[in-house]
């Protein structure tokens, strides 16, 4: 007979988590509470992130195993570099509509996402902060790809990211990591594993040894600052 796990509620009006290290095996750690700045920042701090489908109940995920990429280890295909020489790389011209371009193109491939408006005011509130940053990237003008997330000390937490002409995403994923390595940054924190994110370097590790980076990262690059 299979063990039911009692998922914890979040407080409403208190921002701690459970430890990140007492997540199911899927990585479902507790459900409820906001979609705040505060709380999302706490949440972030400790390798947590929110998942859910719109109208559903908040639900709040740190992942076994974790997807990380460094920003030294991208790998740039022949087809890739030549591709790269058509787009422009640009930061934080446009946040808001990165995150909707980000929804609506998964709305329509009929995904789901978890991109709400609620979601999209508090990143955009974030972002307002200096903790939320963008990268697009342009053909002839046109916003074209881009990816978007929170930026804490040395560790970009990636969020979302988006593509209406070929390889426009993988081209901001590129500029990301130029970015990261010129701020001196440890690496971008990809959340879930997929095959596509792998092939482009990405590697993953587990949950432990993940809290483990983060932890040091976020200590050691505390006041580390987009610029």
């Amino acid at each position: 007979m299979a063990t039911k796990i009692l998922i914890p509620q979040l407080h409403p009006k208190e921002f701690s988590f459970p430890n990140p290290l007492d997540a199911s095996d899927e990585g479902l750690l507790a459900w409820g509470g906001d979609l705040s700045c505060e709380r999302l920042i706490q949440a972030y701090q400790r390798g947590i992130f929110p998942w859910f489908n719109e109208n559903d109940p908040i639900l709040w995920w740190s992942p076994n195993p974790r997807l990380i990429l460094f920003p030294d280890a991208i790998k740039i295909s022949k087809s890739l570099h030549k591709s790269m020489k058509h787009f422009e790389i640009r930061y934080d011209t446009d946040f808001e509509k990165v995150m909707r371009l980000c929804l609506e193109t998964r709305l329509h491939k009929g995904q789901k996402s978890w991109i709400s408006e609620a979601l999209i005011a508090s990143f955009c509130a974030l972002h307002v902060k200096g903790l939320a940053h963008s990268v697009e990237t342009f053909f002839e003008g046109k916003l074209v790809g881009g990816l978007y997330g929170l930026y804490l000390g040395g560790v970009f937490c990636g969020e979302s990211m988006f593509s209406i002409q070929r390889d426009a995403s993988k081209v901001a994923l590129v500029g990301l990591c130029e970015k990261i390595r010129l701020l001196g940054g440890d690496f971008i924190d990809c959340q879930l594993p997929t095959e596509h994110l792998k092939s482009l370097g990405a590697q993953e590790i587990s949950r432990e040894a993940f809290l483990t980076m983060l932890a040091k990262s976020l200590q050691e690059s505390e006041t580390m600052q987009w610029e």
